[in-house]
């Protein structure tokens, strides 16, 4: 009794003749290869076969042809030495099969290239054509056995190995055709392709590399596995990607191609189609929907382009006539896009809660979408099937209704509506199609409301980092904008300050701390600390940067910083630069010309202990413009910083200073948001009214506060002070220099400032300890009572730091 296995393998053999038989006979030369080769995977139970020929030089044998699993996972090489000591070439040389179990593979040479050696190996010798070999490989435990080596055979005595012509110098190409020649890259393609990465006949230079530059970045990976020999074997692929486009989104295009072996002088060859996919036909496969729709989802950054891309990827392709997706946020469906978003094309339901730009609706408004949300399952209802639904669903499809939840996380992250107005019939592959979308945007929704939450995050804190509005200046006008980067979640090291300083003077600040995140931000809120701290206490330009740059080194941290440091003069219309590894500031005269300051330059803060800071002058007038920027506006991938300085320039250039704001604003308007950007403006007008200024050596002698007394009448009176308000000055004069004398050692000045009927008094001395105010005084104390006379007196009165000292300082109304 023969078994019915049995019967299968002794019918084996004939089937395989007949197969082979109807095949040679068959109308698709081209194909006929390929079609023998597939034999072998179907009678003789291999996964992978392939066919190797002589090459033009006959010391290779090359990949002509191969179908089955990739070739990659066996270690099948395109190319054996016809010399060398591998299955293919003893069994084409000996003109004899061999046929190796896995323990036999296991102890061969090749064996060392395959991740693993569990699978049997047959190299059949062709003998027509020139000669060759088949090789086959199957991962089944008994190898190949008799019936198998038999349907080999006929299957190498069936082979015939052409190599498909290639087409000549001067063959015309089809409109949609190309060909890529694999080893230098040069592609012929027809106008039409050319039309469709935008470029016209005589742009194109034939290179590769200029198509691939043209494409959506996420799918060049795709792309290489295509275009570079390396990554392909022989036979048929296929594959869906984006182009850019010079507005609105990249267009999805499909290529199909076949790579083609080299021999006798050719390589070998790219040869297919691309064609427009930007419509999805009807022949598009889901496959090729779910494809496009978690490639716009891989990009999208927020809930609302999330939920455009699920409108823009679902709507058109379904023939819907309304699509809507809401985001749950508790018991309440946030409504986050309507497509079509005019409130007439949806339920009376949804226009009564209609709420700013979108409406929401409380879940329990609607129980069947509470139901479905509860459930997690996708609900279709067919045309004529909606009737017990709630009228603020029937309503959204009457013709056909698919209510998906969107799960993410074991929980729902909102739902997608999907309405019909004429009938709709739901096919089980678009049911998969629905499912597998609804799984998509669910994830993408979760991680988009994350997006939201964090970037809100991140730009408060940015927010806390820098300061919260600029001093009125006078003489000048300030402003400043912080544009965040767009680039994931990671908070941003640029900054700017303007601090204001003792005799009008103002410092202008702004640096970027290397990288982009949290450490960034936090060295970014320190050095901009204490660039101001060593500003006020009244340091020259040079050492305040310098004493900057050794409190970074001090830190021992991991990053530097850049930086640029302007004192300006409001009275004298002059100013001192100091540059650490950042770009110079740019002036843009009152006549409208703009020059890019020569600003000597030292090294980024942190980068070397002892660095030199040099200071250089910068000559204002009235009108002048002071721009100081970071990298992020003047640097990009297709521009270096120079040219970036220059574009700066000439748009201040031909901007109007009058309004500041404005030009702020344009400047940034076409700033790249990958990177964050900082920008300060100044517009030096001068002081309408210069203060008068005189100052006073103390020397510490006994008649000292009588002399300092003597100085400050002379002084006033020349000013036209009213002998009535110049005794209470000379009072404060008096406790203030008696203080310093006593309780200071080293020099004391004094000086005196009038503007605008106040007067300032100010005694510096070497010691930097503040003048304590007493809390109470006994009648017995013999001191104690000038801060509070002082105090009484004054307008307003305080101490400042100042370089290796103290300044304590009172303001006085006078002359009114």
């Amino acid at each position: 009794m023969v078994s019915e296995g049995a019967a299968e393998r002794e019918s084996r053999t004939p089937r395989a003749k007949g197969a082979l038989r109807a095949i040679a006979s068959g109308p698709d030369p081209d194909e006929r290869l390929r079609r023998v080769l597939e034999q072998a995977l179907v009678f003789a139970g291999a996964s992978f076969t392939a066919l190797y020929t002589p090459g033009e030089n006959r010391e290779l044998l090359c990949l002509a042809e191969s179908v089955g699993v990739p070739r990659t996972l066996y270690g099948v090489r395109d190319s054996y030495p016809a010399a060398g000591g591998s299955p293919v070439a003893d069994a084409h040389r000996g003109g004899r099969p061999v046929w190796l179990g896995p323990e036999e593979f296991a102890g061969s040479a090749e064996s060392r290239r395959v991740p693993s050696s569990g699978f049997s190996l047959a190299a059949v010798p062709v003998r027509g054509n020139g000669g060759g070999c088949l090789l086959a490989l199957t991962e089944r435990p008994e190898g190949f056995d008799a019936d198998d080596r038999a349907c080999l055979q006929l299957i190498a005595d069936a082979v015939t190995s052409p190599v498909p012509a290639a087409a000549g110098e001067g063959d015309a190409l089809q409109p949609g055709a190309f060909t890529l020649a694999m080893d230098t890259g040069r592609v012929e393609i027809g106008d039409d392709i050319l039309r469709l990465f935008g470029l016209a006949p005589g742009e194109f230079d034939g290179k590769v590399e200029t198509l691939l530059g043209l494409t959506v970045p996420e799918d060049l990976p795709s792309l290489m596995s295509v275009t570079e020999a390396d990554h392909m074997s022989i036979g048929d692929r296929e594959l869906e990607f984006r182009v850019l486009q010079p507005t609105g989104p990249p267009k999805w295009l499909r290529l199909s191609g076949r790579l083609l072996p080299g021999g006798e002088g050719r390589p070998a060859r790219l040869v297919g189609t691309v064609a427009d996919a930007s419509t999805l036909r009807p022949d598009v496969t889901d496959v090729a929907r779910i494809q496009r729709l978690a490639a716009a989802l891989a990009t999208a950054g927020t809930v609302r382009d999330v939920s455009h891309a699920v409108v823009a990827a679902l709507r058109r392709p379904l023939r819907a006539d309304r699509i809507a997706l809401a985001e749950l946020e508790n018991d309440r469906l946030v409504v986050t896009v309507l497509d079509p978003p005019e409130p007439e094309s949806w339920p009376e339901l949804w226009r009564l809660e209609w709420r700013t730009e979108w409406p929401d609706a409380p879940v329990r408004a609607m129980p069947t979408l509470a139901a479905a949300l509860r459930e997690g399952r996708a609900r279709i209802w067919p045309a004529g099937t909606g009737g017990d639904l709630e009228p603020a669903l029937a309503d959204v499809g009457p013709g056909g209704l698919a209510v998906l939840p969107l799960p993410a996380g074991g929980r729902m992250a909102g739902a997608c509506l999907i309405g019909w107005d004429t009938p709709h019939d739901f096919g089980p592959d678009e049911r998969a199609l629905l499912t597998a979308s609804a799984g998509l945007a669910g994830q993408a929704l979760m991680r988009a409301h994350a997006f939201d939450a964090e970037h809100e995050l991140v730009g408060m804190l940015q927010r806390q980092l820098l300061p919260r509005r600029l001093p009125k200046l006078p003489g000048a006008v300030a402003v400043a904008r912080y544009l965040p980067s767009t680039a994931g979640l990671e908070l941003g090291g640029d900054w700017y300050d303007v601090i204001p300083l003792p005799d009008h003077h103002v410092a202008l600040v702004i640096g970027d701390v290397q990288g982009h995140s949290a450490g960034a931000a936090t060295l970014m809120g320190q050095m901009r600390t204490a660039l101001r701290a060593y500003a006020v206490e009244g340091h020259p330009p040079d050492v305040v940067v310098s004493h900057a740059n050794r409190l970074l080194m001090d830190m021992e941290s991991d990053l530097f910083a850049t930086c640029v440091y302007v004192d300006l003069d409001m009275e004298a219309g002059s100013a001192w630069c100091v540059r650490a590894g950042h770009p110079p500031p740019v002036l843009r005269h009152s006549d409208g010309t703009t020059e890019i300051a020569e600003v000597e330059g030292g090294p980024p803060l942190g980068v070397m202990t002892q660095a030199d800071f040099p200071m250089s002058p910068l000559g204002l007038r009235p009108g002048t413009l002071i721009g100081l920027t970071t990298d992020g506006l003047v640097e990009s991938h297709d521009a270096d910083i120079d040219e970036g300085m220059h574009r700066f320039a000439h748009a201040l250039a031909a901007s109007d200073p009058a309004h500041l704001g404005l030009v702020a604003d344009a400047l940034l308007g076409n700033a790249r948001r990958s990177d964050d950007v900082a920008l300060l403006l100044v517009r030096y007008d001068g002081m309408a009214l210069r203060p008068l200024r005189e100052s006073w050596s103390v020397w510490r002698l006994p008649e000292a506060v009588r002399h300092a007394r003597r100085f400050t009448r002379r002084t006033l009176r020349s000013w036209g002070v009213p002998d009535d308000d110049i005794d209470g000055v000379l009072l404060i004069v008096s406790e203030l220099v008696t203080n310093a004398l006593v309780h200071t050692d080293g020099k004391v000045r004094l000086d005196l400032t009038l503007i605008s009927g106040r007067l300032r008094l100010a005694v510096a001395d070497a010691s930097p300890r503040t003048p304590a105010k007493p809390t109470s005084i006994g009648w017995e104390a013999t001191g104690g009572r000038g801060i509070l006379l002082v105090e009484a007196m004054s307008a307003a009165w305080g101490t400042l730091p100042v370089s290796g000292g103290k300044q304590v300082w009172s303001e006085v109304q006078v002359g009114g």
